[in-house]
């Protein structure tokens, strides 16, 4: 939980006395090397297309997200064939899928209906490394705690939090972390006038909306470089903020005693859901992502991107090395997904990305 964004990148020529002249170096680099991926019309992605999970009971599920967090129900498939086997990576896969819409962002949600997927950990903990949440934007902390505690959620914060001023770049916010019935962590969030993108204030305004939007899905990862590699360099992500998190507010947030955490945002060329990464500086004990995951357990979620280019995406990923699950890119011929092409890579510490074609 972060929620620092640069709405806009702006160039400053300073006098060289202004900063280290190697910290200008890498910085104009960076800045040369993403713009020139975009010009030169390189395998990228444009924006976040979905994010989405496992669950084990589509109806409880849906019931759930719907009535409890006012998401809207958009679609509902039932999914089977050796292009979805191949893509789930699940021999024999058939799975219904339906997606739901909260503003203007989308949640896609997955049972497998004959392959029974393995429960979230019962000890999960906020710094192991299968850990992801997305963070739903209220307009009101107080009343969407409420709200929650009247539906009995299980709480996974101690109760919601208010970042203090020493840590600047999320002084202000609010935030608490709660889990659904299948152990996913999700996350309300609160900005003070200073934070967020201008749209969620703009929507704050209405009276009768209280949850607004999917922010960001966040994800603890092992080595923040490392991942740069995969979201930055690969995809074409941009930095739009980094924070150092620490103290008594963070610890009873993600409910791990000593947090300390480096929290980098990323964006894509379009605006919408955003993508944190969280290194735990401390404590150092997150377990790894188990090697043997499946799409069909239940800790599994997919980052969804839109794709333009998504062959050459595929051949960038694999030059690289990325591992894949799906082998490649699988064309769906009768377009019961509502796509044609798509690809499922794991990043440096396992968590799923999926590429969709179109922009």
């Amino acid at each position: 939980m972060n929620g620092i964004r640069k709405q806009h990148i702006n160039v400053k020529i300073q006098r060289e006395s202004d900063f280290p002249p190697g910290w200008l170096i890498v910085g104009l680099l960076a800045f040369v090397a993403f713009f020139s991926t975009f010009a030169k019309g390189q395998a990228t992605v444009s924006r976040v297309e979905s994010v989405g999970f496992t669950v084990s009971d589509m109806d409880r599920a849906v019931d759930f997200y719907t009535r409890v967090l006012a998401f809207e129900k958009i679609s509902d498939r039932e999914l089977w064939g050796d292009d979805f086997e191949h893509l789930s990576g699940v021999f024999g896969a058939r799975a219904r899928v339906v997606r739901l819409r909260l503003g203007q962002e989308t949640l896609e949600l997955t049972e497998y209906l004959n392959s029974n997927g393995r429960p979230v950990p019962v000890d999960s903990k906020s710094n192991d490394r299968w850990f992801q949440h997305i963070a739903i934007i209220v307009s009101d902390m107080d009343r969407a705690f409420e709200v929650l505690r009247k539906n009995k959620v299980r709480f996974a914060s101690t109760a919601p939090q208010t970042l203090p001023q020493t840590i600047p770049g999320a002084a202000g916010i609010s935030a608490f972390y709660f889990r659904d019935f299948d152990n996913h962590v999700l996350e309300i969030l609160h900005f003070p006038d200073d934070k967020g993108a201008p749209k969620w204030h703009a929507l704050a305004k209405d009276p009768g909306k209280l949850f607004l939007g999917i922010d960001h899905t966040a994800i603890v990862v092992g080595d923040t470089d490392a991942s740069l590699k995969f979201y930055r360099d690969a995809l074409g992500l941009a930095v739009a903020g980094e924070s150092l998190n620490f103290g008594v507010e963070q610890e009873h947030l993600n409910n791990v005693f000593g947090a300390r955490l480096r929290i980098t945002n990323l964006g894509t060329r379009e605006d919408g859901i955003h993508v944190e990464f969280l290194e735990y500086l401390a404590p150092r004990d997150g377990r790894p992502f188990p090697r043997d995951t499946r799409s069909s357990d239940l800790w599994h979620w997919q980052t969804s991107f839109a794709a333009p280019r998504i062959d050459d995406l595929s051949a960038l990923l694999r030059e690289r090395r990325f591992d894949f699950v799906s082998g490649g890119v699988i064309d769906f011929a009768t377009g019961a997904t509502g796509f044609k092409k798509s690809l499922l890579v794991r990043d440096p510490d396992g968590h799923a990305a999926r590429f969709v074609d179109g922009r």
